[in-house]
């Protein structure tokens, strides 16, 4: 990026920031998530970070928060009400220490004190002698509004400060004699006005019975509650308030003891919040506090990182409106901002040509995002997504990132629109677009991308699952011209093997022995390895268990299978469950295709067989789902699936409120935390292992 260049992005980013700002804190509306927005300034604030020059005072990152709104008195803060830099991952977070260390060059750190960062709206309490006498907003910073009888209904913050000397006998004298001049002249603490998870779930219910429009999440409930005219209405939303920081010097030495010195005055506090020694301590608090986010009872984005001893950071100062002794350590966002760099098109194993986003590397979600699929045209139509655009990122847990939206703000007239080639990218084979279908696919059958792409799916975890062949050596197999399609893995010798790259006689070995090992499986195992197109897991089984069924002789082979499925019509498909007349078409033109015939015989001929499965009598999970998470200790969880599969039962990788059962191993993931929240039935190994005797 060119000098000129950084100094119109910079001009960009601070019209869009500061559009996005005003609706949030102005006007309290949110049109694209904190997280996004929060990715829109950390780019702004890193390229200002590399041309100061082009700092301005207009500038987002100089700035604490919008206008205050005209409906209170202002009030004028003794300090400013400060932002926070953010950081959002441990590399980040050493960056901000060695930043540190070049300030105070010749001390050592006397560690640091770890909060939740709260997401709520940030107030100070000013108290005379003990007495509660102003409450205050943030505002921009400098001038908040007066909102003192809105605060008074919170019963969370006192409105006489005292301190019950008998509940801390354990806490130092001098602490208690500090805490005592807080009851004498004038004492300000900052902190967090926040609704709970709960309180939001009840608020909106109320909203809905009444017709009016839904919060979108806590904080906004919670802002919009303080700024009511009326505190009776303030009153009925049942807010809660955390202090995080003591204004008023009372002679503690370290943010720890300003804590303390808080809770002794009757000041609430997050008892989470702890002391860290290092950073390799305040990591492990980031691990923890983000594994069980979902189950506190408020919303929270982060901690707050903030240097423990006082006197290192009043000295540390600020820059812009921003304390360096002091840092947000983010959770990896669950959305942000990068660039479309290119579009590219991969083939599937099926020749459907998939659009695929290259993006400027973007962390998120815990991970680093550098490609996006973009589905197919109408996809990409319908978002108007071009090469070159600024786009929003989503990535949730394991959820495949995706891209959310375009910036349009941000265009510079330079982007580019996508086209998908009249020519298959890899073979340049002809393209077609089925009419009343969105994908485009590539119809020669020789296709050497869409080939590599089904045997991939054919040695898969839910098809003959074969350990140990990966895409790189399927590449290397098919280039040496010893595979060609499925039934060539099961003809390979341990000598063909040796002479690949990077394989030894004993690696070599290995994997013929795991080939050998597969030539068995299940049928629906099978049949989903055969990649027909719209058949998953689901529908293989259902379709082998009606194929089973259908077939009266004792002794089957996979011939009397594969014979069967050719003598089936269109109807007989359709009448299985969940079988449409898209699928049944899909299946009865793969067993009418003479190509697809000869591999399963070449399959047959290599000694590839199924298991017989046992005409199952007794149906009792029929018409029940089953979603799992955690690890098992009985059983893998793929065989409890097949298990639930042969009892009758359905088997999904989410959670809905049609969901029957979520069953729970060890170490559950966000499924057993939905399943909560929609009121899914939940039960652990144990109970299923019960239910399935």
């Amino acid at each position: 990026m060119t000098k000129e260049q950084a100094k119109k992005r910079i001009e960009q980013l601070k019209e869009v920031i500061n559009y996005y700002r005003y609706l949030y804190h102005v006007l309290d509306r949110q049109e694209i998530s904190e997280a996004a927005l929060d990715s829109l300034k950390h780019e702004l604030w890193k390229l200002e970070q590399q041309y100061p020059e082009f700092i301005t005072p207009d500038s987002p990152t100089q700035r604490v928060g919008g206008k205050a709104l005209e409906k209170f008195k202002k009030v004028i803060h003794s300090t400013p009400m400060l932002s926070l830099e953010d950081v959002f991952s441990p590399d980040e977070l050493s960056a901000w220490l060695e930043r540190i260390f070049k300030l105070l060059p010749h001390e050592k750190i006397e560690g640091f004190y770890s909060e939740i960062k709260m997401d709520g709206l940030a107030v100070s309490l000013i108290y005379e002698d003990g007495i509660f006498i102003q409450g205050a907003t943030r505002g921009d910073g400098r001038v908040g509004e007066d909102v003192t009888e809105n605060l008074k209904t919170i019963e969370a913050i006192p409105l006489k400060l005292q301190i019950l000397e008998k509940e801390y006998k354990d806490v130092p004298k001098k602490l208690i004699d500090m805490a005592k001049k807080g009851l004498k002249g004038r004492l300000e603490v900052r902190g967090e006005v926040f609704m709970s998870k709960k309180t939001l779930e009840i608020l909106n219910r109320e909203q809905k019975k009444k017709n009016l429009p839904l919060f979108a999440n806590p904080r906004n409930a919670a802002a919009g509650a303080i700024r009511q005219l009326d505190p009776k209405i303030t009153a009925s939303r049942k807010l809660d308030f955390y202090g995080y920081i003591l204004v008023t010097d009372l002679g503690q030495k370290t943010h720890e003891e300003g804590h303390i010195l808080m809770t002794l005055l009757g000041i609430k506090t997050n008892p989470l919040n702890k002391f860290c020694a290092n950073l390799e301590e305040v990591n492990k608090f980031h691990r923890h506090i983000q594994k069980i986010r979902e189950k506190l009872p408020y919303t929270t984005d982060g901690i707050v990182v903030v240097v423990n001893n006082n006197s290192q950071f009043e000295r540390l100062g600020v820059v812009g409106k921003a304390p360096r002794g002091m840092i947000a350590y983010k959770f990896p966002a669950e959305e942000a901002t990068t660039v479309v760099k290119d579009i590219v098109v991969q083939v599937g194993r099926t020749g459907a040509l998939t659009p695929v986003a290259i993006l400027k590397p973007v962390y998120v979600g815990g991970t680093t995002v550098t490609r996006s699929t973009l589905h197919n045209e109408d996809y990409i139509k319908e978002k108007d997504i071009r090469i070159g655009d600024t786009v929003i990122i989503q990535r949730a847990g394991d959820v495949i990132p995706e891209v959310v939206e375009s910036i349009k703000k941000l265009r510079t007239g330079k982007e580019k629109k996508f086209r998908m080639p009249t020519h298959c990218p890899v073979c340049g084979g002809p393209v077609v677009r089925p009419e009343g279908e969105a994908v485009t696919r590539c119809v020669n059958k020789n296709c050497y991308a869409a080939n590599r792409r089904f045997l991939q799916h054919f040695v898969s975890k839910n098809a003959f699952d074969i350990e140990g062949l990966g895409p790189a050596i399927i590449d290397q197999l098919v280039k040496a011209e010893l595979v060609d399609d499925p039934a060539d893995f099961f003809d390979l010798t341990v000598d063909d093997l040796l002479p690949l790259e990077r394989f030894a006689e004993k690696s070599a070995t290995n994997i013929y022995n795991s080939i050998q090992a597969h030539k068995k499986t299940t049928l629906p195992r099978f049949l989903y390895a055969l990649g027909i197109r719209h058949v998953g897991i689901e529908t293989a089984n259902d379709l082998a268990v009606v194929l089973n069924n259908r077939i009266t002789k004792k002794h089957k082979t996979l011939k009397d299978f594969v014979n069967e499925l050719g003598k089936m019509t269109i109807e007989d498909f359709q009448s299985i469950r969940d079988i449409g007349e898209v699928v049944a078409k899909s299946i009865y033109d793969y067993f009418h295709t003479k190509q697809n015939l000869n591999l399963i015989n070449k399959l047959i001929k290599t000694g590839v067989e199924v298991e017989v499965p046992k005409i199952v009598k007794n149906l009792k999970l029929q018409g029940k789902s089953f979603v799992f998470t955690g690890s098992l200790e009985a059983m893998e969880r793929s065989k409890a699936q097949e298990i639930v599969r042969s009892l009758g039962g359905e088997v999904s990788e989410s959670v809905s409120k049609k969901t029957s059962y979520v069953v729970v191993g060890k170490e559950p993931g966000s499924k057993y935390e939905k399943a909560k929240k929609l009121g899914v039935k939940i039960i652990n190994e144990k109970e299923f292992l019960e239910m399935i005797e």
